[in-house]
Parts: C-alpha cells; structure tokens; sequence
C-alpha cells in the first residue's frame, strides 16, 4: 500500500459522504465470494438494515455481532456474487491487507451522523 497521501479534497467533497454509526446485527457465511468475506446485516437506524460484503473473516462471528462501526452509506450498491452490497463498513487496512474496523464511541446509537 502507497503511504502517499492521495489527491486534496475540498470540504464541500467530505461534506457528500453520508458516513454514520452502524451495528451489525447478523453475521453469514459467503462462500460465493471471490475473496473471504462475512455478509453482514448492518442495522443503521432510521436508514433501515442494509447489506454489506465485508473481507474481514479474520474476525469470528461472535466478535462481529454487536459491535458498532463506521458505515458509508451513499454508494451506490454494488453486486457481490449473488448479493447485493448496500452499504461499506469503513476499516483501516493494514499492510499485509487485514482490515481493522474502526470503532465508534460506545453511546452512539445506529443511524448516528459521523462529521
């Protein structure tokens, strides 16, 4: 990974990202993926429960369920396999390529805007 720091944005650029507190509530298997990865539930408040296709299987189930983390929400969704990924759980990557989901204060409930 190239530490360089990419291209300058501007603040009207961040301010379009719809980033928010998620919980994921519901963890499955994904054999279907091209790389491993857990379909995940993420339930995001007043947005609803979305899909997402996250490579993080070095995380157990049991670790996953429950805990909140950082989502971006306006993507468009994308098809992964025979899923549709709705929304991307945000984690820092690591330079073997492990992603480490970044985590949010505890009192944060879904649906919570991130600025």
């Amino acid at each position: 990974m190239d530490p360089a720091i990419k291209a300058l944005v501007s603040i009207t650029d961040l301010e379009r990202l719809d980033l928010r507190v998620g919980k994921i509530v519901q963890v499955d298997e994904f054999p279907e993926a091209k790389k491993p990865a857990w379909l995940l539930s993420v339930d995001l408040g007043p947005i609803g429960i979305k899909r997402s296709s996250a490579q993080v299987t070095h995380y157990t189930r049991e670790e996953l369920e429950g805990r909140s983390v950082v989502c971006l929400c306006n993507l468009p969704p994308r098809q992964v396999g025979p899923h549709l990924s709705e929304v991307l759980v945000l984690g820092g990557v690591e330079p073997d390529g492990i992603v480490r989901l970044l985590l949010t204060a505890p009192d944060c409930p879904p649906g919570t805007p991130i600025a």
